[in-house]
């Protein structure tokens, strides 16, 4: 006998009054990654610090309220995790597909009814099974390789409204994915400025209403271009990066080993990358 399908609007309801141990217990996945497990963008360059006990001096700037981190955004538990949708906000490829996948039919059901999007906007529901409590979902500009004042515009667009959704729901951590930047076109090295700016901006005149925002990748390229660009960007750090340091041989894609269980993850990752 097939199950009920259950009512989007009841299963919201049921699990946003739940708290967070009752939440855990209706996770799709349960090898999720919560918040502890993520150092900030301050901790993971001065980790001797940590180590030895020291507190880390001038903390509470825009370094201490951002994290890199690379793997699958659907196992992170934080307030929200933006998806890279397209218009009819009903799922597709890449991230987009993942999420969907991750955070089941309800997920489908509680889109349907926002009739789509318009690209730079955003628009927020229940993340159901999901480990994240809400998804955010942002439409980037097709960029195809071109970048002009329109395609500029609209992308930070997608990272200031899917902040103001966050501030407007009482949220406080939540991990953005590359927006843009896999079938759409929109070149990586731009696209990691524009987020990394204007997510900086908002931090600085919202201090108080952010703990964590995550930057979310899988790629090796998008790995290294953001971590060479935070060092700039964020700078209240004391690691220097060069060009050798990541490119070279001795160049690590994470501060955490590689378990055998990612490695049989990588393929289902790689297919939510192509499509961001």
């Amino acid at each position: 006998m097939s199950k009920k399908k259950k009512d989007w609007k009841n299963e919201k309801e049921r699990l946003l009054r739940l708290d967070r141990e009752e939440r855990r217990k209706e996770y799709r996945r349960q090898d999720f990654i919560s918040l502890d497990k993520i150092p900030s963008w301050r901790e993971e360059n001065r980790p001797n610090d940590k180590e030895e006990g020291k507190e880390l001096t001038g903390g509470g700037g825009p370094s201490d309220k951002v994290s890199l981190y690379k793997g699958d955004i659907t196992v992170l538990e934080v307030d929200a995790i933006v998806n890279a949708a397209n218009s009819s906000l009903l799922g597709g490829g890449g991230v987009d597909g993942c999420i969907h996948k991750a955070a089941g039919s309800c997920l489908y059901d509680e889109c349907h009814s926002l009739n789509g999007c318009e690209t730079g906007k955003a628009k927020i529901t229940c993340g159901y099974d999901l480990p994240a409590k809400y998804v955010i979902h942002t439409v980037g500009p097709v960029a195809r390789g071109h970048v002009g004042p329109t395609e500029t515009n609209d992308l930070t667009s997608c990272y200031q409204n899917s902040l103001r959704l966050m501030k407007e729901h009482d949220l406080s951590t939540v991990a953005f994915p590359c927006i843009s930047t896999g079938i759409y076109g929109f070149p990586n090295e731009p696209a990691a400025e524009i987020a990394l700016n204007t997510v900086k901006s908002w931090i600085e005149e919202n201090s108080d209403k952010i703990t964590r925002v995550i930057f979310c990748v899988f790629l090796e390229t998008d790995f290294a271009i953001y971590k060479k660009k935070m060092s700039v960007i964020f700078p209240d750090n004391e690691m220097e990066v060069t060009e050798e340091q990541l490119t070279g041989d001795n160049a690590s894609p994470s501060k955490k080993s590689t378990t055998k269980e990612e490695s049989e993850d990588s393929n289902r990752v790689m297919e939510c990358v192509l499509g961001q």
